[in-house]
């Protein structure tokens, strides 16, 4: 116990490692998959802005993208990472592979959530000489606004499971401490708590996303 006890500035920091990268990772994600998202949903069929080409390029590259396991994303897009942060390893090298893993993902439940927006009402507000660009903001993204918080959720809890994997990189965060602690040392009662402090970090971020989609759905 008093083992554990002078343990918690480790397990703290770890903590800190882990939200700093998830929130960097996920607001950088969210400011490109949002757009993305939008952009496969008003390119496709006979939508706001139909065109075949740009859906189809778009669809494919996100469709590469989520079908790479994120540790082996991570390597593979190594000299990328590098060329932008300047190093492969630590917070900095693991924020970049997350980017690029998230961001693809966000685009593809935005795309979810924003077809589940009535086209009625869509077409209501074109009969009515509404602008394209004031359907997607003041339509659009405001109908699939519990949608896109619950999608963001999903991305949030996502993200925390793809830190840990960062950890073989050296990236820090809880990851890091359950694979030096946990498995290089077989410790198990840090990674007790290692598993611990993810399920009650995943829990509060899905039960707060939860509440929000509620509130934002009763003001729709």
């Amino acid at each position: 116990m008093d083992r554990l006890v002078e343990m918690i500035p480790l397990f703290t920091r770890s903590l800190e490692e882990t939200v700093i990268m998830v929130g960097v990772s996920l607001f950088i994600a969210t400011v490109i998959g949002i757009p993305l998202g939008v952009l496969l949903v008003i390119t496709q069929g006979n939508h706001l802005f139909p065109n075949k080409t740009l859906f189809h390029i778009l669809n494919a590259i996100i469709n590469v993208l989520r079908s790479l396991p994120f540790i082996i994303l991570m390597v593979a897009i190594i000299p990328f990472t590098e060329l932008v942060v300047g190093t492969s390893i630590g917070i900095e090298g693991a924020i970049v592979p997350l980017i690029v893993y998230t961001a693809p993902y966000i685009a593809r439940l935005m795309e979810t959530a924003l077809l589940e927006v009535d086209r009625g009402v869509i077409e209501a507000y074109q009969a009515m000489g509404a602008s394209r660009s004031q359907i997607i903001f003041r339509i659009m993204l405001r109908e699939a606004r519990p949608g896109i918080v619950l999608c963001l959720t999903i991305a949030t809890i996502g993200l925390i499971g793809a830190t840990a994997m960062a950890g073989a990189v050296g990236a820090g965060g809880l990851g890091d401490l359950a694979l030096r602690y946990g498995y290089q040392q077989w410790d198990i009662e840090v990674m007790l708590i290692t598993v611990v402090i993810l399920v009650v970090l995943v829990q509060l971020i899905q039960s707060l996303g939860n509440w929000a989609a509620k509130k934002l759905k009763k003001s729709v």
